[in-house]
């Protein structure tokens, strides 16, 4: 089937394409004039240049297709340049959402995050949980996909704790570590997204998405090193001043966390997959197995 993908020049939005373009479908990224350079050309994959902040942009990126995957989000706010949660986790929904309504598309895959719920912890999930009820009440039939730490090559965060571990030998740790994470990764995730679209008992179902089983940051800064056939020494930063200077630090983008960065951290984000694995018939795969994967060449 002919998809649409928003976010498809990003991290999961690569592999996304790379797997549904493997399942035999055709897809169309919607990007920015420019985004394009971070994908392949390759036959069955076409742009739509558009903004999902723009919602006249959309409907001609929709057009003719049969299913909708909404991947944008972000990890931060630069309100004084227009990014904020709001507009780029709640408002482009609805845009996107509206624009798959006009165009009479039925099937329509989200992006969440771990932990939208009640309570949230920052404003970054409490967006995404507005985004997911604006999603469910949508009359769409929806898949929504909540996962944990994504890894994989080109991610943001156990790639940062490698290059520190080859240049430094280090790893700084915020607080005593113990918080726990579920990596999961990311071609698992791309397998959940294209495997939606062929598996109807999925529609109108979330799936919390992680790795088998929950590791601390310590645990996770351990296997790693082993991986890499390292020795690490672990530099674990007091919170309380960390987070003093993240708060008035935290705006410029020089600076490389928030407080509400902070606080998501040491909350944990853990969850049970075992769903996620059953419905898409997927093995889970441990932190150790994934990231010896791509992290050093096989025997």
């Amino acid at each position: 089937m002919q998809v649409l993908v928003t976010g498809g020049s990003g991290f999961v939005g690569r592999q996304v394409v790379q797997e549904l373009l493997a399942r035999g479908h055709t897809v169309r990224c919607l990007v920015r004039p420019g985004a394009e350079k971070n994908l392949f050309r390759q036959a069955g994959l076409s742009f739509a240049y558009g903004d999902v902040t723009q919602p006249e942009t959309l409907a001609e990126a929709v057009a003719g297709c049969a299913a909708v995957i909404h991947l944008v989000g972000i990890i931060r706010e630069f309100p004084a340049r227009g990014i904020t949660f709001a507009r780029l986790h709640f408002q482009a929904t609805a845009n996107v959402v509206a624009a798959a309504q006009q165009a009479g598309i039925d099937r329509y895959l989200h992006m969440s995050a771990l932990e939208a719920q009640p309570a949230p912890v920052a404003a970054y999930h409490q967006t995404k949980l507005q985004a997911e009820e604006l999603v469910k009440n949508s009359g769409l039939a929806y898949t929504i996909f909540r996962p944990s730490i994504i890894y994989g090559p080109d991610d943001g965060f156990i790639n940062l704790f490698k290059q520190q571990l080859e240049s430094l030998g280090m790893v700084p740790i915020i607080g005593d570590g113990r918080y726990h994470l579920q990596p999961v990764p990311v071609w698992q995730v791309a397998q959940g997204f294209a495997l939606a679209l062929e598996k109807p008992a999925t529609a109108n179902r979330s799936y919390d998405v992680g790795g088998p089983a929950p590791v601390s940051m310590n645990e996770l800064i351990d296997i790693l090193a082993r991986v890499l056939g390292k020795k690490v020494w672990k530099v674990h930063l007091p919170v309380w001043p960390l987070r003093l200077t993240a708060r008035l630090l935290g705006g410029f983008a020089w600076f490389p966390v928030t407080a509400d960065q902070i606080s998501m951290l040491l909350a944990g984000n853990t969850c049970d997959p075992r769903p996620f694995y059953e419905d898409f018939g997927l093995t889970p795969m441990s932190l150790a197995d994934g990231l010896a994967s791509y992290l050093r060449p096989a025997p």
